[in-house]
């Protein structure tokens, strides 16, 4: 293979009749778009730096109810098109719902921690949620048996399919 090199500037390329030219074409990256632009079907464009704000610490925050419906703990991060849906989702005020309702907190309240871990305010609530949200859970499960087959013990033997389920109790929870 013979290389081709008449300016001592350009890069050494080597040349061989076996190897067809590829065409820049709209569906091919062109290396005319620089170190600033990509390339995109049919063109180049300035490349982009995304920016994620964080959240403020100790944010407005919604009640365990509310963010449960509204999927977001946090008012900052409810998007528009999640009234459409809110609007369909209305819960019932069950010890069921309620328990749903604290472990969504939990959980909302565990990733804002992540990247707030010094938000004592909080911790305190996280706290206080997961207290409640086992308190709940105990009493719970006294009266309608284990909510998660990973709750059964020994010594019940298997009894997660016995009657009666919670709704059939007249919804009385």
């Amino acid at each position: 293979m013979q290389m081709e090199n008449s300016n001592p500037n350009t890069p050494v390329t080597p040349s061989t009749p076996s190897t067809p030219s590829v065409p820049t074409t709209p569906s091919t990256p062109s290396a005319s778009c620089g170190t600033n632009a990509g390339s995109l079907p049919g063109c180049c464009a300035p490349l982009a730096f995304p920016y994620v704000p964080m959240q403020s610490t100790n944010p407005v925050r919604f009640g365990r109810m509310e963010a449960l419906q509204t999927g977001t703990l946090f008012p900052g991060l409810d998007l528009p098109f999640k009234a459409a849906i809110q609007a369909k989702t209305k819960l019932a005020n069950t010890a069921l719902v309620e328990l749903m309702a604290l472990d969504f907190a939990i959980d909302e309240l565990g990733l804002y921690l992540v990247t707030h871990a010094q938000d004592q305010e909080a911790l305190q609530l996280y706290w206080s949620y997961i207290k409640l949200a086992n308190e709940g859970r105990e009493k719970y499960q006294k009266m309608y048996g284990p909510l998660l087959q990973t709750d059964l013990t020994p010594e019940d033997g298997y009894i997660w399919l016995k009657d009666p389920w919670p709704w059939d109790e007249g919804g009385n929870d």
